[in-house]
Parts: structure tokens; sequence; C-alpha cells
């Protein structure tokens, strides 16, 4: 079953506006470090693909931004959990002092090596 869509909301289409107008300025800054031989290029490459020939002028003027034509598509892009799932059981994060030598010892196991350490501990607790 898909869940109903929720519309965007306001502070999603201010978000929206501004990386529209983020990505207007970074395609105007290169316009405008572009040479003509560079437009020339391009120009000719593009007219040279068969499989993706240049837009038409109005196919340009009938487009619309994703956000106008597929909403969902953008909320949920929008709205997408950031960074790695949440685990079960998550882990506390603790200060903790311990010998220069016992550190490196691990530390020179490679990555994965706090795990190691939270391994130890775990055996030593009997937990």
């Amino acid at each position: 079953m898909s869940k109903k869509f929720e519309p965007l909301t306001a502070k999603e289409l201010k978000e929206i506006a501004r990386l529209r107008a983020e990505a207007r300025e970074k395609a105007r800054r290169l316009i405008d470090a572009a040479t003509d031989e560079d437009d020339a290029a391009l120009i000719a490459a593009a007219e040279a693909d068969p499989d993706n020939p240049p837009l038409t002028d109005d196919q340009l003027r009938r487009m619309r931004p994703a956000h106008e034509v597929c909403p969902q598509l953008v909320a949920r892009q929008l709205r997408r959990e950031r960074g790695r799932p949440k685990a079960a059981v998550t882990k506390q994060q603790v200060t903790l002092r311990i010998d220069r030598d016992v550190l490196d010892k691990f530390r020179s196991t490679g990555e994965g090596w706090q795990r190691r350490i939270n391994d130890v501990l775990r055996k030593a607790a009997k937990v």
C-alpha cells in the first residue's frame, strides 16, 4: 500500500526555491566563464549525437520545474532520512582514558579497532 502524498510544505517550497536559485547562479557562472570556442565545441558535440539531439525552443518553453510536474518525487527526496538507519540498540559515546600502548595496539589492527575494544570489554564484563 502506498502512503497518501502529503503536499509540499511552505518550508519545503522555500528549500526548493533556494536550491533552484543556487543552480541558476552556478549555471550563470559557468556560462560567463565559457569562451566562444567552448560554446562552439559543445554545440557541435550536441548536434553530432543522434541519441541526444539538442532541445528545440518549443520543448524548452514547455518545460516545468520538477516540483510542479511530479511533487511526490521531489517531496520524497526532500523528506528522506539522512545518514545510516538508526539501530534498534544504540551505543553510548563516552570519554575514556586508556593507556597509550593499549590504544596503539588496538589502532594498529586497522579499521574496526573501536568495535574490537567494545568486544573485549563486553567479554571482560561477561555481558
